[in-house]
């Protein structure tokens, strides 16, 4: 996996939507660790962050689309998210709406956020809206935090 990691970090602003991508859908990994690389080699953190968040949206946008076809087996077996977290993430969102796409970044339970939030039908845009906004702050604050231009602690 390091050398997985390495290879992406090379690729640079490619390397980040590639590796965002993958983990908003597939591959258990943290693209945060190839974003702050990437910053730490010196590349710009606006673009990256711009570029992190863009794969990771599409990323969670496959997830949704996953979700809308409604094949639980595939959910189970390609996303690895279990029936227990989709009951979870459907608790989670029921009577809330589209907008409950903001806390997909959230670990464990974002991929079965957009999941449910496909499986439900809920509003496409709202959701690629208000799960981009959620993943754009998440990666926002880390880099802003990684740069010291905020504390977290």
């Amino acid at each position: 996996m390091d050398a997985f990691l390495q290879l992406l970090t090379e690729w640079g602003y490619m390397g980040m939507f590639i590796s965002a991508f993958l983990a908003g859908t597939i591959l258990p990994f943290s693209s945060e660790a190839v974003l702050l690389a990437c910053i730490g080699l010196g590349l710009d953190p606006v673009w990256s962050t711009i570029s992190t968040t863009a794969g990771n949206a599409l990323g969670g946008i496959t997830c949704y689309w996953i979700g809308h076809l409604g094949k639980t087996e595939w959910i189970e077996k390609y996303l690895k998210v279990d029936k227990k977290q989709m009951d979870r993430a459907e608790r989670f969102i029921h009577g809330r709406g589209s907008w409950m796409a903001l806390f997909s970044f959230l670990p464990v339970i974002g991929d079965a956020i957009l999941i449910v939030l496909g499986w439900m039908r809920a509003n496409v845009w709202i959701v690629a809206l208000s799960m981009t906004i959620g993943k754009l702050a998440r990666y926002a604050i880390l880099v802003a935090a990684t740069l010291g231009v905020i504390e977290l602690i």
